[in-house]
């Protein structure tokens, strides 16, 4: 009887335990549902922060050119050094410009600039507000009569969503210029006619795609760092936690994403 009713107990607390669990994951689903309504509400109501949300894009866009240079360009160059090789084996290494603009303008520069912005950005809110939140920053605001959630988190979502778009142009352009010299020293290729096939690949469709996309990359990864941002407890651990949360989450968050994206602008290839 007694190992009976430990089996009985362990069965329970197994139960207990899953039950908990599933409870917690449902808690998190609605406070996140939550968290977006509040956002579209706050968005639209008076006062509106626009000295905030400048210095947020000023924050997002600026400060992120450095680095958004250097990995664009190196990827112009990389991925074209990587296409030459198979293209030369048809002998259609005079395809090479069409083959970069089609791949920087349609996966690349979207998705390496929603990586990069997860990765600086999305961290960077995470923590700040992570950190607001455990000092009682944001309380403090509350207690004030001030709106923390309009001052912070509206004003940082609206940074990315409009500033990631931004930097993904400014990726292409700097991928372009990587590959065409890249080009120019092998191929003797000249700028006129390496711009020409640029174009001539690319659709409107393309470069309309790449920007929603962006745009809602933006918004995901401005969302993402907010709310675990906002929602950080437990001391500098919690600030920690919400700070590398918002990385994976919002890179995890961005692949989908891109993956449900490509099917949905595949069908209007199709057409």
């Amino acid at each position: 009887m007694g190992l009976k009713d430990n089996k009985v107990d362990t069965e329970r607390k197994r139960r207990y335990f899953v039950s908990r669990r599933v409870d917690r994951i449902f808690l998190e689903l609605y406070k996140v549902y939550a968290f977006h309504v509040r956002f579209f509400k706050e968005v639209f109501v008076p006062p509106y922060e626009l000295k905030e949300v400048v210095r947020q894009c000023y924050e997002v866009g600026v400060r992120s050119l450095p680095l958004i240079s250097l990995t664009g360009f190196i990827i112009g160059i990389v991925f074209t050094n990587q296409s030459r090789p198979s293209l030369s084996e048809f002998g259609a290494t005079s395809w090479l410009p069409s083959l970069v603009s089609i791949a920087i303008v349609r996966a690349l520069a979207p998705l390496v600039t929603a990586i990069i912005a997860a990765g600086r950005v999305g961290s960077a809110i995470g923590a700040e507000l992570g950190s607001m939140r455990v000092t009682e920053q944001i309380d403090a605001m509350e207690v004030s009569a001030t709106n923390p959630f309009n001052f912070l988190v509206v004003t940082r979502v609206l940074a990315t969503t409009l500033m990631v778009p931004a930097l993904m142009i400014y990726t292409v352009f700097v991928s372009l210029m990587g590959a065409y010299l890249n080009v120019n020293q092998n191929e003797l290729t000249s700028f006129t006619t390496y711009m020409t096939q640029v174009f001539e690949a690319i659709t409107f469709l393309d470069i309309f795609s790449s920007i929603i996309k962006t745009f809602i990359f933006g918004f995901t990864i401005g969302m993402v760092g907010c709310y675990k941002g906002y929602y950080s407890s437990k001391g500098t651990e919690g600030v920690g936690k919400a700070a590398n949360s918002s990385v994976v989450t919002a890179m995890f968050l961005v692949f989908i994403e891109e993956l449900l994206s490509l099917q949905i602008i595949n069908l209007f290839r199709a057409m």
